[in-house]
């Protein structure tokens, strides 16, 4: 029995997955309706204010009137509130499915194992904790965010084979590319993914980056950039409105036109816990930090991080800026002549 609802809580999770990126700051749902052992209906959850994957599921089944003897699959608590859509658990109620398996509890405190009670009283037959370590993960932005209360953070970079992620002097301002096109393409993909990405102030005065997903289909992250004295100035690219950008400063009464917005704090040793913490403020789910050796060298240091990604490229510089030392022992992966190393914080 158990391997059948294993089965079918992997295919929640292969639908839920479709919605990375764009569900935000709803978390990845999928759910499937199985009668005499064959699935009649699944849904996934595509983006906030849209239906939840359990609606989808349940309005794909044309024949409504099997659904009181079949059995719904969901890999994350059905939710008990009103928000955006009203609450899932009342269709599964209404329409009487009697078995309904759940892959792991919700942690947000408007949910947080109200949903299962609600099914409960109302005399459905509720399993609770399938695949639970798969499905924690596959929400492990949503997780941590309330969890944690901050955002889930993953770290990137690109290093040379003698180790430097940027020379000491270049003659243009913009980027020097250490990784090849097949690995700058998968980071505007990660870019998608993520609710926001971070940068330093050095990182925009050097290589005046767009901060988008120009390669990948999918939308822009929001921007979030340090800038302690005010020298980013509007005609950089990162200021140039499209995408929203929140910029952590020391100064006091900066004000931007559309999509800009100033947060004023003092930068001591405490700073990236001020920047999870206005993140967290914003409702960020997740950033990736794409800095400069020192904003990331900042969170390893501070043990605030989750995930890293360091590409080692072919180049060699012999001199230059150091890059960022992370412990820990990494999956490899090769992304042609590249090399991918994935650091996981289990602290």
């Amino acid at each position: 029995m158990k391997s059948t609802e294993e089965f079918y809580i992997k295919r929640c999770i292969q639908l839920a997955k479709n919605g990375l990126g764009t569900t935000y700051p709803n978390p990845l749902v999928g759910s499937v309706i199985v009668y005499d052992g064959k699935i009649i209906g699944e849904g996934w959850h595509r983006k906030a204010g849209e239906p939840h994957a359990e609606v989808k599921a349940i309005n794909s089944v044309k024949d409504k009137s099997i659904l009181s003897k079949a059995t719904i699959y969901v890999s994350l608590e059905p939710c008990s509130h009103f928000g955006k859509t009203p609450p899932c658990c009342d269709l599964i109620i209404k329409h009487k499915i009697p078995n309904v398996v759940v892959g792991t509890v919700d942690p947000n405190s408007k949910v947080a194992g109200t949903g299962i009670k609600r099914l409960l009283e109302n005399g459905h037959h509720v399993t609770v904790g399938i695949l639970e370590k798969e499905c924690n993960e596959l929400n492990k932005r949503f997780f941590t965010f309330h969890n944690k209360k901050r955002p889930y953070i993953i770290l990137k970079w690109a290093e040379s084979l003698d180790g430097f992620i940027a020379p000491l002097t270049k003659e243009k301002q913009e980027p020097v590319w250490i990784s090849n096109v097949f690995s700058r393409q998968l980071v505007h993909k990660w870019r998608s993914e993520e609710q926001a990405i971070l940068v330093g102030t050095q990182t925009v005065l050097d290589d005046n980056p767009k901060l988008d997903v120009r390669d990948w289909k999918g939308e822009n992250p929001i921007r979030i950039v340090l800038d302690r004295s005010g020298k980013i100035t509007n005609d950089f690219h990162v200021m140039d409105k499209k995408t929203k950008t929140i910029v952590i400063t020391e100064q006091e009464n900066l004000t931007f036109s559309e999509n800009g917005i100033a947060e004023s704090v003092i930068f001591d040793i405490q700073l990236t816990k001020k920047i999870a913490d206005i993140s967290y403020k914003y409702g960020i789910q997740s950033v990736i930090i794409e800095g400069g050796r020192q904003t990331l060298q900042s969170f390893i240091e501070a043990n605030l991080w989750d995930e890293a990604r360091v590409f080692i490229g072919t180049v060699s510089f012999n001199n230059g800026v150091k890059a960022p030392v992370i412990n820990g022992i990494p999956k490899i992966r090769q992304l042609k002549e590249d090399q991918l190393k994935l650091y996981t914080n289990h602290d």
